[in-house]
C-alpha cells in the first residue's frame, strides 16, 4: 500500500513538474515575442503618424500581404479560426509559419494605415507556438487542445495586460455558452507568466481611469440601453464583416487582389476627408473618449473602416477596433449626463467586445481589471445583455453553439457560426 502511494505521489510530482516547465517555456517565448510585437507596433504606428501620406501605399501593402499568404500561407490564412478548428477536431499540428506570417502582416497593415487590432496576432502567435511542443513529446488529443488554449491565453494576456480575463477568454471563446473550467488554473498561470515576461521587456500598457458608479435610476436605465445598443452594433459589425469578406471572394477571384482593392477603398475614403484617427490601431482616440466629447459618428466610421480592412484580407485583430467602437458609442451616450462619462465609455468598451466575441464573462473581468472592481456587478450585467442581443453571430466563425442564448432558437445548438451565416 505504501509502495503504491509512493509511486502515485512520484508520478503526480513528475506530471506537475513537466507541465510547469512546459507552461513556463511557452510563456517565456510568447511573452517575449508579444513584447517585440508591441514595441514594433508602436514603432510603425509612429512612422505612419509622422507621415500620413504613407497611407497612399496601402493598396500595394495589401497586395504584398495577400500574395505572401496566397503563395506560402497555406492553412495559416484561416487565422484564429484555425486555432478553434484544431481545438474542436485536432488532426494536424498548427503550422509554425502562422506566427511570423501574422506578425509581418499585422505590422505592414498598421504601418500603412489599415484599421485593425492586435489581439488576433497575439492569439495566433501564442496558439501556434504552444502547439509546436507536440513535435517533441507524445501528447494525447486532449493535451493538443489544451496546449493551443494555453498559448491563446498567453498571447492575449501579454498584449492586453489582463491575465485573469485572458485565462477566461481562452476557455470561453471555444464554444458559446460552455466553459472548460478544468483548464482555468493552468491558463491563469501561463497568462500571468506571459504578462510578467512582457512587462520585463518594458512594455507599457494603456492606463485607464478607475470607474465609479453612484446609483441613479436614469443613469442605470441609460446604461442598460447602451448595453442593448452594444449588442446590436456588435451584430451589425459581424454581419458587415462577413458580407464584405464574401463579396470580396465572389468578385475578386485572385486572392492577393482582395486586400489591394480594400486598400484602394480605404485610400479613397482618406482622400474624401475621413480622419486619420480612424486608421491604424486608434488607441489615442480610445483614451480621449474617457476625457472629451467625440463626434457622434465616430463609432460608425471605425466600424466601417475595420470591416473593410479585415473583410478584404488585411491582417491583425478585431478586438482593439471593437474597444474603439464601444468606447465611442459609450461616449455618445454620455451626453445624457456628462458627469458619468467614464462609466458610459467603460461600459461601451467591454460590451461591444462581449457581443462580437460571445465572451461575456471574460469581458466583464477585463472591465474589472482595467477600470477597477467598483462596477463589477454592473459589468457582469451589461456584457450579458450585449451577449444575448448580438444573437448567434461572432467574429470567430468557427465557434460552436453549445447552449442556446435566451430569445434564440434551440435548433442552432451544435452548429458552427459559419454554418449559420451561409
Amino acid at each position: 500500500m505504501n509502495q503504491k502511494y509512493y509511486l502515485r505521489c512520484k508520478n503526480y510530482i513528475l506530471f506537475l513538474t513537466f507541465w510547469s516547465a512546459v507552461l513556463f517555456c511557452i510563456a517565456l517565448v510568447v511573452g517575449s515575442l508579444s513584447a517585440f510585437f508591441l514595441h514594433a507596433l508602436d514603432f510603425v504606428s509612429n512612422l505612419r503618424e509622422g507621415d500620413p501620406s504613407i497611407i497612399y501605399f496601402l493598396p500595394i501593402a495589401g497586395f504584398v500581404i495577400g500574395w505572401i499568404y496566397y503563395r506560402y500561407g497555406s492553412k495559416a490564412n484561416q487565422g484564429n479560426n484555425l486555432l478553434l478548428e484544431e481545438i474542436h477536431s485536432p488532426n494536424s499540428i498548427i503550422p509554425i509559419r502562422m506566427a511570423p506570417f501574422v506578425l509581418f502582416g499585422t505590422l505592414v497593415t498598421h504601418l500603412f494605415g489599415g484599421s485593425a487590432g492586435r489581439e488576433g496576432t497575439a492569439v495566433q502567435m501564442g496558439g501556434s507556438i504552444a502547439h509546436q511542443v507536440v513535435r517533441f513529446f507524445p501528447f494525447a488529443q486532449k493535451e493538443h487542445q489544451s496546449l493551443i488554449i494555453f498559448g491563446m491565453s498567453a498571447g492575449f494576456a501579454a498584449v492586453f495586460g489582463t491575465p485573469i480575463a485572458a485565462a477566461i477568454f481562452s476557455i470561453e471563446v471555444i464554444q458559446i455558452g460552455a466553459y472548460r473550467w478544468k483548464l482555468f488554473l493552468p491558463s491563469l498561470m501561463i497568462a500571468w507568466l506571459s504578462h510578467e515576461v512582457c512587462l520585463f521587456w518594458n512594455v507599457k500598457h494603456s492606463l485607464f481611469p478607475e470607474v465609479l458608479f453612484v446609483w441613479d435610476e436614469m443613469i442605470f436605465l441609460s446604461i442598460i440601453l447602451l448595453a442593448v445598443s452594444s449588442g446590436i452594433i456588435a451584430k451589425v459589425f459581424t454581419k458587415l464583416l462577413y458580407f464584405l469578406s464574401k463579396l470580396a471572394q465572389n468578385l475578386i477571384k485572385y486572392p492577393p487582389f482582395r486586400p489591394f482593392v480594400g486598400g484602394l477603398v480605404l485610400v479613397i475614403l482618406f482622400l474624401s476627408g475621413v480622419g486619420l484617427e480612424y486608421y491604424g490601431l486608434g488607441v489615442n482616440t480610445i483614451q480621449n473618449a474617457f476625457t472629451e466629447t467625440l463626434p457622434n459618428e465616430t463609432f460608425l466610421w471605425k466600424l466601417l473602416l475595420t470591416s473593410i480592412t479585415i473583410g478584404f484580407g488585411f491582417k491583425g485583430g478585431e478586438v482593439t477596433p471593437l474597444f474603439f467602437i464601444g468606447a465611442a458609442l459609450g461616449n455618445m451616450f454620455s451626453q445624457i449626463d456628462p458627469t458619468f462619462l467614464t462609466l458610459f465609455v467603460s461600459v461601451g468598451f467591454i460590451s461591444v467586445f462581449a457581443g462580437a466575441t460571445n465572451t461575456p464573462l471574460a469581458c466583464a473581468i477585463m472591465g474589472m481589471e482595467l477600470f477597477g472592481f467598483q462596477c463589477g456587478l454592473l459589468f457582469l450585467l451589461v456584457t450579458q445583455i450585449s451577449y444575448i442581443l448580438s444573437g448567434h453571430t461572432s467574429i470567430y466563425s468557427s465557434q460552436i453553439i453549445a447552449k442556446k442564448k435566451w430569445l434564440h432558437s434551440r435548433s442552432d445548438i451544435g452548429k458552427k457560426i459559419s454554418d449559420l451565416s451561409k
